[in-house]
């Protein structure tokens, strides 16, 4: 071999020393990397965990405040019907009785009620004919 050769040769595992260097180098750098993320691994994992449990916390709160707000619905919705049924029964009209006197040719009935005659549509499954 000649001297030209071993240089061209000697100069091209230079260039590969100088490129694997580089590449053990970069190699080192993500090691470092990776080391200092598995070491904050565990203190994410922690934050994360304490999140969880504050999130479980606050779901747990909030279901007993809507137990809570499902019976106060429950109750005041009981209320509300209640007074509703006083309202309407306080609202309706006075009930006046009269006395069956005639029937009439207009599906009319003529009664005495309160000392007065008073001529009154019958409910429409009520017939003149059966009183």
């Amino acid at each position: 071999m000649s001297d030209s050769s071993t240089r061209r040769r000697l100069t091209e595992y230079e260039i590969q020393v100088q490129d694997l260097q580089a590449y053990i180098r970069s190699l080192e750098a993500e090691t470092v990397h990776l080391r200092k993320k598995l070491e904050d691994t565990p203190k994410d994992f922690m934050v994360l965990e304490n999140k969880l449990r504050e999130a479980n916390r606050q779901l747990v709160q909030a279901f007993n405040q809507n137990e809570k707000l499902v019976n106060a619905l429950y109750e005041a919705r009981e209320q509300i019907t209640a007074l509703k049924e006083e309202v309407d029964k306080l609202c309706a009209p006075p009930s006046t009785y009269g006395v069956y006197l005639a029937a009439n040719e207009d599906n009319t009935v003529t009664i005495l009620s309160q000392g007065r005659k008073v001529k009154v549509n019958l409910h429409p499954s009520i017939k003149p004919d059966t009183l």
